[in-house]
């Protein structure tokens, strides 16, 4: 059975904007698997209970974090690096030559401007720039999805952008139906003032946010269209944007295998 988006959550103490991949439909009538890979805001503040939960009933053995040096520096080591049966990949998606999360504007979260055009009025343009400046990290998360030990969390900070990207091309390559990828990001927004919550109360982010409206920070459907569009015409789609950079056909296998029933 097919279950709801709402069904999808997972409710920690620690985290709020975790969900699973499962549910959801592919375009040859089948629906990806739960317990395969989980998305998630930053894991910095789980507690024993969330530990607990997710390295045991949910089987997570594996975590993406997708931030920067500077940010995991920043914010310290969080639960899940404790954890022996936890293995922590740090796959950050920007190139990390600015003194905080940028490579030129240093802005903290990308909705911040760029040559002066506010990210959010064009983040499904901006999202192509993770495949430009980091693709073997792109690469190396799908890899972590499709071939670890148990289940993968993956996230960033917010778990809305750079989550938001890897986990719609992992859903692109088991072929999932875009609506479905388009939806799934923009679930995020249904908890949008719990997650920025959480990022104000911490320093390493409130001085990005405390200027920002609620509403430049939601995640819009249009973007996620506008970014799968974008790998289309410019990269081909997403399997031929992964085949140049090393994917393999054994590595679509795996991950179809992993997500989908």
């Amino acid at each position: 059975m097919v279950r709801t988006m709402t069904q999808r959550w997972i409710d920690l103490i620690g985290a709020v904007n975790v969900r699973d991949l499962g549910g959801l439909p592919t375009t040859d009538g089948g629906t990806t698997r739960f317990g395969r890979v989980l998305r998630s805001d930053n894991l910095q503040s789980l507690t024993a209970h969330d530990v607990d939960r997710l390295t045991g009933a949910l089987g997570v053995t594996d975590v993406v974090d997708l931030r920067t040096t500077v940010e995991v520096v920043s914010e310290g080591p969080g639960p899940l690096t404790h954890e022996p049966s936890v293995t922590v990949h740090h796959l950050s998606l920007y190139p990390e030559v600015g003194e905080r999360t940028d490579v030129q504007a240093d802005p903290l979260l990308p909705w911040n401007t760029e040559d002066g055009v506010k990210i959010w009025e064009s983040a499904g343009v901006y999202y192509t720039n993770y495949l430009r400046h980091r693709p073997a990290n792109v690469v190396a998360a799908l890899r972590t999805m499709a071939y670890g030990a148990g289940a993968t969390i993956a996230h960033c900070a917010a778990g809305k952008d750079r989550t938001g990207v890897v986990c719609a091309l992992a859903l692109s390559v088991a072929g999932v139906e875009r609506d479905a990828i388009v939806d799934d990001y923009a679930q995020s927004g249904e908890r949008i003032e719990q997650i920025i919550g959480r990022l104000k109360a911490s320093p390493t982010y409130a001085p990005d946010l405390d200027d920002r409206p609620a509403s430049s920070q939601r995640p819009n459907a249009q973007d996620m269209h506008t970014f799968l569009r974008h790998v289309d015409a410019d990269f081909g789609g997403a399997l031929t944007w992964l085949r140049q950079h090393g994917w393999t056909a054994a590595d679509t296998d795996a991950l179809r295998a992993r997500l989908v029933s």
